[in-house]
């Protein structure tokens, strides 16, 4: 029997699923039947459309004139050369809206991502490829990086970039996906409630978590312009994670990044080893007992354990522990 009611259920539960480091569920219920979709379409369309980022829009290459022209002593063709900057992605490392970056290569080099990091922005896809020089080659560069939201055609660009630059259309939106699907939910013995589950996977420019937030924050925002003359309390409280897993970041840090030399990390690397938490979870005789790695190896992880605060007389206590198992494995997933 239905109820008569003088204003809709507010629902109460909220979980924060981290599958992977740029992938995420948000739950929310129970709804009402029929406001989870009124809540949940336009959050998608500004996850999507709201979430800033970073892109290059503009590029002037020394000896080029255009982006049909080429470079003496690069396999690529300037075009091809951007789209494969386009490719990348970036993110300013302060609190810039833009950067100009000067980069020069020369001699026998296979350019990739990794090679455009500096002290003003980090690249996140560092294994993308971006050029190839011959002996005899000489690439001279300047890109200009700036922040954004969605995506602006090079053509809107041009006022904006300098007179002997390319203007590039600018991709922003950092997120890949932002899906959901809505499920009943039982309340009460009531089925006629409903559960909305995000899907939100990012290219890690922003956290899958961030963006949800920042989509909250967005429609807050747009919907406070009536506050003033109609006099209405709009109030959003952002989501905040279930598990404060800060105490996990140290342990994060990608093999990678490390800085070992190129036979310790191919070891790890073939035994499947991804981030720093691995090797802190392993005795010393399991990091031995790893296929294919040496005693000068060994003694270079070793190093960088101790380095890195991990040494053999650190102690991981129990709590932490479980936490770093858990989150390595829904990375790992």
């Amino acid at each position: 029997m239905r109820k008569i009611k003088v204003a809709p259920f507010m629902p109460t539960e909220v979980e924060v699923n981290e599958i992977s480091a740029n992938r995420a569920e948000i739950i929310a219920y129970p709804f009402e039947s029929g406001y989870a979709v009124t809540l949940a379409h336009p959050l998608r369309r500004l996850i999507l459309g709201s979430s800033i980022g970073y892109a290059p829009i503009s590029i002037k290459i020394e000896g080029a004139a255009h982006e049909f022209d080429n470079i003496r002593g690069m396999h690529e063709d300037v075009a091809v050369f951007i789209i494969n900057l386009k490719n990348i992605r970036f993110k300013i490392k302060d609190e810039s809206d833009k950067v100009e970056l000067k980069y020069s290569f020369s001699g026998h080099k296979e350019v990739t991502a990794q090679d455009l990091n500096n002290d003003q922005i980090e690249v996140v896809n560092g294994d993308l490829p971006l050029a190839t020089l011959n002996e005899d080659a000489e690439l001279n560069f300047t890109v200009v990086i700036s922040k954004g939201i969605g995506y602006v055609p090079s053509e809107d660009l041009r006022d904006d970039v300098a007179a002997d630059s390319i203007a590039l259309d600018a991709f922003f939106t950092p997120v890949r996906k932002a899906n959901y699907k809505i499920e009943p939910v039982l309340v009460e013995d009531n089925p006629n409630f409903e559960k909305i589950t995000f899907d939100i996977e990012t290219d890690a420019q922003i956290g899958p978590v961030e963006a949800f937030t920042n989509a909250l924050e967005v429609m807050n925002k747009q919907l406070s312009v009536f506050n003033g003359v109609l006099d209405v309390d709009i109030s959003v409280t952002p989501v905040k994670r279930s598990n404060d897993d800060s105490e996990l970041k140290p342990f994060m840090q990608t093999v990678d990044s490390l800085g070992l030399s190129a036979r310790s990390f191919n070891s790890l690397d073939r035994a499947g080893m991804k981030f720093l938490g691995e090797l802190v979870l392993m005795s010393e005789n399991e990091i031995k007992n790893i296929k294919n790695l040496g005693k000068k190896s060994l003694d270079e992880i070793n190093e960088c354990l101790v380095e890195h605060g991990f040494g053999s007389e650190f102690e991981l206590a129990d709590v932490t522990r479980a936490n770093l198992v858990k989150k390595l494995e829904q990375l790992k997933a």
